[in-house]
């Protein structure tokens, strides 16, 4: 049996002092009602954040040593971003709304000792995911992109597509210039 990503990576007492650390960062950091200070913590914990990101409170990072995330980014409430399987690199100008899951690691439903499958997730510039977005393992977002609420995206999304669903299907075109710059960090969120 293939060892998994996950499992390669938390062993001993490192896996003890991650799960710890992951802890009270998801439990208590991430609920402290001031974007600087949990900015500043986002900062130590992921890859890079860009400038002028926000994220409100709740969000939930997975192995954020493999998350990358671009300039004036909003990510909200109660968001998952996963980088246990792959790394997930967001671009700039994205808009994450409320209880999205952006997954990196799933398992292998054909696996006969549910193993672990896992690929690299890529969000561009200018992509729009609608509350409760689910994106799979291995898929790319392209720029400009729009994902309906509730959808799960399973595939690539073309740039400038809009698509909805279970699973995502193209159901409309972008017609946006995408001229703007997100700027969101209300008080107490």
């Amino acid at each position: 049996m293939k060892d998994s990503p996950l499992k390669r990576t938390l062993t001993g007492p490192y896996q003890f002092f991650k799960y710890l650390t992951d802890y009270f960062f998801r439990e208590w950091i991430m609920f402290i009602p001031f974007h600087a200070v949990r900015n500043f913590f986002i900062r130590q914990t992921v890859k890079s954040v860009g400038k002028n990101t926000s994220f409100l409170m709740g969000v939930e990072f997975r192995h954020g040593e493999n998350i990358t995330i671009g300039n004036n980014c909003v990510i909200n409430k109660k968001v998952l971003l996963d980088g246990r399987g792959g790394k997930l690199t967001i671009g700039n100008n994205v808009d994450i709304a409320q209880e999205t899951n952006i997954w990196t690691l799933e398992h292998d439903v054909n696996s006969d000792y549910h193993s672990d499958a896992g690929g690299d997730v890529t969000v561009e510039d200018y992509v729009w995911l609608a509350s409760r977005v689910t994106v799979l393992p291995g898929v790319r977002i392209g720029r400009g992109a729009v994902v309906a609420s509730n959808s799960v995206v399973t595939k690539d999304v073309p740039p400038m597509a809009i698509v909805a669903g279970i699973p995502a299907k193209i159901i409309g075109e972008r017609k946006s210039g995408l001229k703007y710059n997100l700027k969101h960090a209300p008080w107490f969120q």
